[in-house]
């Protein structure tokens, strides 16, 4: 019986039929710039050989001015088609079909000669774009069909036009940055002809039998972004210019909306792309925070769309659908929505990777082969790092004894799940949960592991994480001073409190603390409001006039760190300024450079220039940091044991899960 009719339902585009209606989404990934083509190509075909339906590869920019950032990989030269041959040929024999994404960035390339519609900086560039004139825009125009032309010549089976997340096609599209009053501006018939000239002039050079895939921005999330008729009429007029599917983009990079992040409700944006289905006859794709076959399913199923575009899904899991087709659901390793190793490495340009896999984009550096020798492998801490050891290990080969004292595996992982808006941390546990049982794996809950015990094994992996750091303040007799371990664990918590340490926990915990009833996470209608997001056939742009509506704070909470610094600086690159957000919303007091003097019953006293000042509290939570919980390790060396130590028991930062998962997976390989 198959367990996704829906979603492993065929697709027929006339010339080609897609085995699924899974769209692998586009995501910059880095690979292309490295110049390793053996590794860009072993990525896709990996995902390829996993049953994804159709795939599309990140960004490549039509000319120099148009690159995302000074490198940005494109199809320049024969040598570049040469190289993208040896992506569309590994692809296809490993069963799939590939598109290629032709990215101009517009304003948001990042560099001096950048251009636009009109010279309108973008927030999150320091470079003004030069106004294009006609000769100008005839050149961005010949050179994104000369992209195509040369992706049919690599073998790609199609391409992505980008006209959504507000890059160069959408900027043209909207009055935010089109200030234009010539042909290419003022009237919305004048400001879509770009973006329907691009389409009509790419399908005029590769011909029919060619998948043209046009990004269209659904909800732009930005002041004087478009109305929903204008995207009616775009789609309308983009699939009459010769579009093969209309695939679905929400929100600008400069959006204030997150869009994509863990916090953003499941599928949270699939009412537009059902609004939209009906008004074309091509197929529509829907996008945004889908990470699961059911979800997915339940998409397709309604008829909201005719195709799922999943992009961080399939770094988390190259094997998403096979594992889907064969009732293997619960062994698909979930993209939480973390951005940690995807997008934070992006706009950091690192390479990307993924959390809870650390093989993706490192399909040939990093393999997890059987092992020559199987061994005897006792692991110790069923968080995090240690269960990717263990399962990994076991993977190999290795007959793998977890040693967890708790009653139940996940480590600080449960805490984060306590967390409103990381509910997705629930499925990342039950995940990990699973593929211990699968892989054979002896767990011992409730076992606490001694030197003795491990005695016997060919290899001792101490995983045993972390334990709260002491900051040393003083506290006087009837002060309430809790843990970040007691507070996530349920220990009740006044109206008034000071969390005292504002990095990646104390921003935790803070939200915890002012949460009050249903997760916006768990109830689209409440998050929508919450953000300030309206239907776009009522407000341009889909931004309610009134702004953002979030539930009032349970408690009054004010955060405080020692560093003389904007608290939250050192939160994720791509998801900081949405807890930093968050907070502000729910009135959080957010104070940096503080000199903590003691902790009385009144609350948390402090220095000040002028003198001792009070911050008044009938709690104070302390997150200040971690240290490494090493005793078990010390005293296996001290016995002669060797071991390795991973995780937080060997380096003790902001609880890193990201860097814990890859460690183990790492030790484990090579075992």
């Amino acid at each position: 019986m198959n367990p996704y009719p829906h979603l492993l339902a065929p697709l027929d585009l006339g010339h080609v039929v897609l085995k699924n209606r899974v769209l692998m989404g586009s995501m910059h990934t880095g690979l292309e710039e490295t110049g390793d083509w053996n590794r860009v190509a072993e990525f896709y075909a990996t995902r390829a050989r996993g049953g994804v339906g159709l795939m599309v590869t990140g960004g490549m920019a039509p000319n120099r001015e148009g690159g995302v950032f000074p490198g940005a990989a494109g199809l320049y030269t024969a040598q570049d088609i040469a190289n993208h041959r040896i992506v569309t040929d590994r692809v296809h024999d490993a069963g799939g079909r590939i598109a290629m994404q032709i990215l101009h960035a517009g304003r948001y390339a990042y560099g001096k000669d950048c251009v636009s519609a009109s010279a309108v900086k973008s927030p999150i560039s320091p470079f003004v774009p030069r106004e294009l004139d006609e000769d100008g825009i005839e050149k961005q125009i010949a050179d994104i069909v000369t992209a195509a032309v040369r992706a049919r010549e690599a073998g790609y089976d199609g391409v992505e036009v980008m006209g959504s997340e507000g890059y160069f096609l959408n900027q043209f599209l909207v009055t935010h940055v089109n200030r234009r009053q010539d042909r290419w501006g003022g009237s919305y018939e004048n400001r879509m002809r770009l973006p329907v000239e691009v389409v009509a002039r790419v399908r005029a050079a590769v011909g029919a039998d060619f998948l043209i895939i046009y990004r269209i921005s659904l909800i732009d999330l930005v002041p004087d972004g478009s109305t929903w008729p204008e995207v009616v009429e775009l789609a309308k007029a983009i699939e009459a210019a010769g579009a093969s599917i209309l695939n679905t983009g929400i929100g600008w990079h400069e959006a204030r909306v997150p869009t994509i992040a863990t916090s953003v409700p499941r599928r949270a944006f699939t009412w537009l792309t059902a609004r939209l289905r009906p008004e074309v006859s091509i197929p529509v794709i829907t996008s945004n925070r889908i990470n699961t076959p059911d979800v997915a399913e339940a998409v397709l199923a309604e008829g909201a769309a005719d195709m799922v575009s999943m992009a961080r899904p399939f770094l988390a899991d190259p094997d998403f659908v096979a594992k889907a087709a064969s009732g293997r659901a619960r062994e698909i390793a979930p993209c939480i929505a973390c951005n940690q190793a995807c997008l934070d490495h992006t706009f950091s340009g690192r390479l990307t990777s993924c959390l809870v896999n650390p093989r993706a984009c490192s399909e040939t550096e990093l393999a997890y082969p059987p092992a020559d020798v199987p061994k005897s492998v006792a692991v110790v801490g069923a968080g995090p790092a240690g269960m990717m050891a263990a399962i990994v290990a076991a993977q190999r080969g290795h007959r793998v004894t977890l040693f967890e004292k708790a009653a139940h595996v996940g480590g600080q992982l449960n805490l984060a799940k306590q967390v409103p808006g990381k509910e997705e941390f629930h499925g990342l546990v039950d995940w990990f949960a699973a593929m211990l049982a699968v892989e054979g794996v002896d767990l011992r809950l409730g076992t606490e592991a001694t030197v003795t015990g491990l005695q016997g094994y060919d290899d001792v992996i101490i995983a045993t994480g972390v334990t709260p750091r002491d900051p040393g303040i003083p506290v006087e007799p009837g002060a309430r001073v809790l843990g970040y371990l007691d507070v996530l664990q349920g220990a009740p918590v006044g109206p008034r409190a000071v969390v005292v340490g504002a990095g990646g926990i104390g921003f935790d915990v803070a939200e915890y603390l002012v949460h009050q009833g249903t997760s916006p996470t768990e109830d689209l209608d409440l998050w929508l409001k919450e953000w300030g997001v309206a239907d776009p056939a009522q407000s341009r742009g889909g931004l309610a006039p009134q702004g953002p509506q979030p539930h009032p704070p349970a408690r009054a909470v004010t955060l405080v760190q020692r560093k003389a610094e904007k608290p939250g600086r050192g939160l994720g690159k791509t998801t900081g300024w949405i807890h930093r957000a968050s907070l502000q919303m729910k009135r959080v007091d957010m104070r940096g450079g503080m000199t903590y003097r003691r902790i009385t019953p009144q609350g948390l006293e402090i220095d000040t220039p002028t003198g001792p000042d009070l911050i008044p509290a009938d709690t104070i939570v302390l997150c200040t940091g971690q240290e490494p919980a090493r005793a078990l390790a010390d005293a296996l060396f001290a016995a002669g044991t060797t071991c390795h130590i991973i995780g937080g028991a060997d380096v003790a930062a902001e609880l890193d899960a990201k860097r814990a998962i890859d460690q183990a997976a790492r030790l484990a390989a090579r075992l």
